[in-house]
């Protein structure tokens, strides 16, 4: 492996995580290896083969973690890959809380990411749940029939906006948490806005 592929973005992440930094440069080492390609994309780092992402590095506080975009597509042969969220439809994880634990699976790791490669070259895709496979809360649907105009703007928002929206009110387990929900973002539907716009 050679420098020149290291990024400086990359190098400079590094130098200033507060935690799991030698995890990280042990990963990134390992996945070096696999000539993927280093970048700084949202703000974790990001590796790439032929502009197309395969697997990220992420450290949370309990764990750091490897993602694989197209998890759910890996044979998962040692039974590793961690779905993050039940409502997680591609990407898996796989969790480490420390750096012998990298090292003791370098190999694996190696095949896992040579796997994601292949998925990748093949063009294999991952089957996303459409949006008519959510149910939309009863509060919503009131909400709908009430003001016409709500569903409409709903209906001209991305599949990925309006999914966000339709776990975000499904969520609560009181409905009048989630008329309440409904009730704060109605302006923002009706703006155009995701959930987080």
């Amino acid at each position: 492996m050679t420098n020149s592929r290291m990024n400086p973005k990359v190098d400079e992440y590094l130098s200033k995580a507060k935690k799991w930094q030698e995890e990280f440069e042990k990963l990134r080492m390992i996945i070096l290896d696999c000539q993927l390609t280093e970048e700084l994309k949202w703000g974790v780092p990001c590796y790439t083969f032929q502009k197309r992402n395969i697997v990220l590095i992420h450290g949370f506080k309990e764990y750091c973690a490897l993602l694989f975009f197209k998890g759910a597509l890996l044979h998962d042969a040692h039974g590793i890959l961690i779905k993050q969220t039940e409502n997680v439809q591609a990407g898996r994880q796989i969790r480490f809380t420390n750096v012998r634990e990298i090292v003791a699976m370098e190999t694996i790791l190696k095949a896992y990411i040579y796997e994601a490669i292949e998925v990748e070259k093949a063009g294999l895709e991952v089957d996303f749940k459409k949006n008519t496979e959510f149910i939309i809360p009863e509060e919503f649907q009131n909400k709908f029939d009430e003001i016409p105009a709500l569903k409409t703007a709903f209906e001209a928002l991305t599949p990925g906006r309006q999914r966000a929206y339709i776990l975000y009110f499904s969520e609560p387990k009181q409905s009048k948490t989630r008329e309440s929900r409904v009730e704060k973002c109605m302006q923002q539907i009706l703006g155009g806005k995701g959930l987080n716009d």
